[in-house]
């Protein structure tokens, strides 16, 4: 099978609710590394010829930030979500029906795990755009979702 590119249109941020329903948290312009690399834990004795490691933890830099416009009816569903405990997901891929809004498909994968949700409003100059910065801090690794 021939491998086929494709684009961060149609990437969505999204939030577990009951059950294992998911539902889009606000609409993203970026989205962080989702799968953190493991740390290298040096195991070089005095004896060996050369640096030897094992895999560490996953290092995860502080929290997973993402980019959006900024717009009361974000800040309302980001203050919901705020200091609670919640699985997070991006998702890429969605199918377009004309005249609404893209729905998220997760077709083309899934990638999540467990945080909390905080947001900064950015500062900006002279003809910018108002931004959003949502920081998700994780509370577990995040891996590929397979369901």
């Amino acid at each position: 099978m021939a491998y086929t590119a494709t684009i961060t249109y149609l990437s969505f941020l999204m939030v577990k609710g009951t059950g294992s329903t998911y539902t889009k948290v606000v609409d993203i312009k970026d989205y962080p590394d989702l799968l953190a690399p493991r740390e290298n834990v040096e195991t070089t004795t005095l004896t060996d010829g050369a640096r030897t490691y094992i895999p560490g933890l996953q290092n995860v830099d502080g929290s997973m930030d993402f980019t959006a416009n900024y717009d009361m009816a974000a800040v309302t569903a980001l203050e919901a979500l705020q200091n609670e405990q919640k699985e997070y997901a991006v998702w890429f891929g969605g199918t377009e029906v004309a005249g609404t809004d893209p729905t998220p498909t997760g077709e083309l994968g899934k990638f999540g795990g467990k945080g909390v949700l905080s947001y900064t409003v950015s500062g900006k100059g002279v003809n910018d755009v108002r931004e959003i910065v949502v920081h998700i801090t994780p509370s577990s690794p995040w891996a590929r979702i397979t369901d």
